[in-house]
C-alpha cells in the first residue's frame, strides 16, 4: 500500500473536520473539492459566503454541500470571544478579542480549540508567522514540549523510501533541550507514517571526532532525548554519512544501533535543516511533504505560499492523520 493510500485509509469514514481559512484561493478550493468528493474528510471554509462563492465560480467550482463559516455572522461568536479571552489569560480584552477574531487564521484556530474542527490548514496566502502565531497562543504545545517544530517527510520511489527531516521550518538555533524535544516529536511523527523511528542527531562530528560548542550541544541534546523518551532509538552525535551509510557507520560509530540505519534525521539548527531537505529534494529527487508542525495539542499545518493544489490536498490528509494520532 502506498503512503497516500495508507494515510487515507486511516481517516476515511471518521468525518474529521479540517478548517481552511484561505477560502478564496484557487488551490485551496480545488483541494477542498477533491477531499469532499472523495469523502476523505469534511472541509470547512472560512470567509464571507458571497465572496467565497464568487471566487469558486470564477474558477469553475461548485461548492454545493461545502460548509462556509463567516466570522462576521458566526452564531457562536460571543462564546468564541469569551473562550479566547479566557485562553489568553489577561493578554486580550473582550474588545481586542472581537477585533482579533475577525482574522481568519485566529478564527479558524479557535474553531479547532473549541472542538468545532479537528485541525487547520493555512499558509497558501499567509506567512508562516500568520499561521503559527495563533496556534501557539491558542492551541499551545503539549505538556513537556516548549516549542513547535517543522518536519518534512521525504519520499522517493512511489513512497518506498521514507524518511523524516526536522527541524526544517521553525527554530533558527534550538538549544539542547529544544533539540531533544524535536527529536522525540520527530520520532512520533515517523510512527504516524509507518516508519520505524531510528533517530540520528546530526552534526559535523561523529562520536567525538570533533570538539566544539556546536558538537557539545548535539551531544547534550542526545542525552536529554534519551531520557525524555527511552522507548525510542536515538543516537548522536552523527555525521550524515555515518547515520545513513552502513559501511561508514561501521568505521565511525560501530557500537551505534542507529548509525547506518537512521530513518529520522534531526538537524542541529534550521539553516542546515532547510538546506538539507532542499538538497535531497532537488539533487536526490525526493518529494518533500510538509512542513508538518509538531508538538501542538491539536494539528495546525502551515503550507508554503508557493504550494500547488496537490500540496494542499496532501497536507490536509496529514493534518487529519495527526488528529487521529492525538486522540
Amino acid at each position: 500500500m502506498e503512503l497516500r493510500e495508507q494515510l487515507i485509509s486511516q481517516i476515511k469514514g471518521k468525518n474529521l473536520k479540517i478548517v481552511f481559512p484561505e477560502a478564496t484561493d484557487e488551490r485551496i478550493l480545488g483541494a477542498v473539492l477533491r477531499l469532499h468528493h472523495e469523502e476523505i474528510l469534511v472541509p470547512i471554509l472560512v470567509g464571507d459566503e458571497e465572496e467565497v462563492q464568487t471566487a469558486a465560480k470564477s474558477h469553475g467550482y461548485d461548492l454545493t454541500d461545502i460548509k462556509i463559516v463567516n466570522p462576521e455572522t458566526y452564531e457562536k461568536y460571543d462564546e468564541m470571544v469569551d473562550a479566547f479571552v479566557e485562553r489568553r489569560k489577561g493578554k486580550a480584552t473582550e474588545e481586542q478579542a472581537r477585533e482579533q477574531l475577525k482574522d481568519v487564521n485566529y478564527f479558524g484556530t479557535m474553531l479547532v480549540y473549541m472542538d468545532e474542527a479537528d485541525g487547520l490548514v493555512s499558509g497558501a496566502v499567509h506567512s508562516t508567522g500568520d499561521t503559527v502565531r495563533p496556534a501557539l497562543q491558542i492551541i499551545k504545545t503539549r505538556p513537556g514540549v516548549s516549542r513547535t517544530s517543522g518536519a518534512f517527510i521525504m519520499l522517493r520511489g512511489r513512497g518506498q523510501e521514507k524518511y523524516i527531516f526536522a527541524d526544517c521550518a521553525i527554530n533558527p538555533d534550538p538549544d539542547a533541550q529544544v533539540l531533544a524535544e524535536i527529536a522525540v516529536e520527530s520520532a512520533r511523527t515517523a510512527k504516524m507514517f509507518g516508519i520505524n523511528p531510528k533517530v540520528a542527531m546530526l552534526s559535523f562530528s561523529s562520536k567525538g571526532s570533533a570538539k566544539s560548542p556546536e558538537v557539545e550541544k548535539v551531544q547534550e541534546a542526545t542525552r536529554i532525548a534519551k531520557e525524555l523518551a527511552p522507548e525510542f532509538d536515538i543516537d548522536g552525535e552523527l555525521q550524515f554519512d555515518a547515520a545513513f551509510v552502513s559501511t561508514v557507520a561501521q568505521q565511525k560509530a560501530p557500537d551505534s544501533t542507529v548509525a547506518g540505519e537512521a530513518t529520522v534525521f534531526v538537524f542541529p539548527e534550521l539553516q542546515s535543516g532547510n538546506i538539507g531537505y532542499k538538497i535531497a529534494q532537488r539533487f536526490g529527487n525526493f518529494e518533500a511533504v510538509g512542513p508538518i508542525l509538531q508538538g501542538l495539542n491539536k494539528p495546525i499545518s502551515d503550507l508554503s505560499r508557493g504550494c500547488v493544489e496537490e500540496d494542499v490536498y496532501k497536507t490536509a490528509i496529514i493534518t487529519a492523520n495527526q488528529a487521529v494520532m492525538n486522540d
